[in-house]
């Protein structure tokens, strides 16, 4: 009972009655056309694209061939900046020992330097303003000096701790200044009036 399949279907061809009538296979073509989106505005869409990754392509050749073909910095000024560099650079600071402290430094930094931004000095305050500028300039050394320690010994409590105080002494001061100004303001005001 076993048969070849391909002889039957052969065979069934043969024996068939139906047939497709004329035209059904241009109507089918035509009906498949309508169906199907047109290829044109896909290829416009992705030659656009090819066209504006070429020309990012080409800007960023051309910013690498100028940055390569710019004069170098004197060997002398190359070693100077160096080292001044490493020695920053090997600093520890207080986001190298945790992600949260270097948010405590972050919040300190930028508000100390937000307060610097705002204090216009003049020649009335200029007395007052430099007294407090050695005072920073004092804090600064002291924190540079605890990050080379910080560095040097590792983290240990009573550093992370000065490092933290001292940013807040700087901040601290920077209010009591701006405080002191806006006194010593009022009151030449005052005295004017």
């Amino acid at each position: 009972m076993a048969q070849d399949l391909r002889n039957l279907f052969e065979n069934e061809e043969k024996n068939s009655q139906l047939k497709m009538s004329e035209g059904h296979e241009a109507r089918f073509l035509n009906k498949l056309d309508s169906a199907l989106p047109e290829e044109t505005s896909i290829n416009k869409r992705f030659s656009v694209l090819q066209i504006a990754a070429s020309i990012v392509i080409l800007i960023g050749l051309a910013f690498g061939a100028y940055k390569f073909t710019q004069q170098p910095k004197s060997i002398e000024n190359q070693v100077v900046e160096n080292q001044n560099q490493t020695n920053d650079d090997q600093l520890k600071s207080l986001g190298d020992i945790s992600p949260d402290l270097k948010t405590v430094e972050d919040y300190y930094l930028a508000n100390i330097n937000l307060e610097l931004s705002k204090i216009k000095q003049t020649p009335e305050n200029k007395e007052l303003f430099d007294g407090y500028v050695v005072r920073l300039a004092e804090l600064n050394q002291e924190y540079k000096r605890l990050s080379i320690e910080l560095t040097e010994n590792g983290p240990n409590e009573l550093t992370v701790s000065a490092l933290i105080d001292n940013l807040k002494l700087r901040l601290n001061l920077l209010y009591r200044l701006k405080e002191q100004l806006h006194d010593l303001n009022t009151s030449d005001e005052s005295v004017i009036l």
